[in-house]
């Protein structure tokens, strides 16, 4: 088994590509700093007895992503599955060189973009890493960035989880038929560096009984990615390793098309391809 795993240089990806290493996959880590990813490496050697392939990439450019998607496919005949992990909190708006705002473009469009490049390659498993937050989620296609609404950080990364679930539902149509399946979940409120400036993080990095270890985190994706839940419910949104409800925002098959549609748009991919 090939497991691609991003945003694995800290937190629940790292936590996950230990622990599916150790069941014997081959993991391949993708993070944005090189000396983490290759911190988890070494912990991934160690439980395997073989050094893990790595990669960067800088999910603010949409070019890195692409050059990202170019070597993965130079590489690796088949992807068994991938793991869209990699993410952002902010409380500051700014923008990417691309022109979108950070949180939506490295929580959704980075991994819509490269989900696209890589799923010819893609045998077994799309897995997305969202939230509850989405469960707040206002998400506008017509307006990812929050330029015409009142933006602040939580609802743009509400919006952004949201994405995430709206993605799995129109992926998993689109693969319909194929034996390739897509979920996302929610991994729970993790003591990590992740949101570490908001007060809500810093309450559950410090407060006891608050927040879960990287590892319990991690336990839904790692569940997702080797039992067989993660075929047998394409398109769900599963929390603590089961599938869970989540509101109509999360699964309406009209608003997920429609935000496929604007975000092939913003990462220039046909619309409706």
């Amino acid at each position: 088994m090939i497991s691609v795993i991003t945003g694995a240089s800290a937190g629940i990806g790292e936590a996950a590509a230990v622990e599916l290493a150790g069941r014997g996959q081959q993991v391949v880590l993708v993070g944005r700093d090189p000396a983490k990813t290759a911190r988890v490496a070494e912990r991934v050697r160690a439980v395997s007895g073989t050094a893990p392939a790595t990669f960067t990439c800088d999910y603010t450019s949409l070019d890195d992503v692409r050059r990202l998607g170019a070597e993965l496919l130079a590489r690796y005949d088949r992807i068994d599955v991938l793991i869209n992990n990699a993410g952002v909190m902010t409380t500051a708006r700014t923008l990417t060189r691309d022109g979108h705002e950070t949180m939506i473009q490295v929580n959704h469009l980075a991994p819509f973009l490269l989900t696209n490049l890589l799923l010819e390659r893609v045998t077994g498993r799309v897995i997305t890493t969202s939230s509850r937050a989405g469960k707040t989620g206002r998400l506008d296609p017509a307006d990812l960035n929050r330029d015409r609404r009142r933006w602040s950080g939580w609802l743009q990364y509400g919006d952004s989880k949201q994405a995430n679930a709206l993605f799995t539902v129109e992926l998993a149509r689109r693969l319909s038929g194929t034996g390739v399946s897509a979920t996302c979940f929610h991994p729970g409120v993790i003591k990590t560096e992740f949101a570490a400036k908001t007060f809500m993080m810093w309450m559950v990095k410090n407060i006891p009984g608050m927040g879960q270890t990287t590892e319990q985190g991690a336990s839904t994706m790692v569940h997702l990615a080797t039992h067989p839940d993660g075929a047998a419910h394409p398109g769900r949104y599963f929390a603590r390793s089961a599938p869970a409800a989540v509101p109509r925002g999360m699964t309406d098959p009209a608003l997920a098309q429609a935000l496929w549609d604007a975000s092939s748009a913003a990462v220039t991919l046909r619309a409706g391809a």
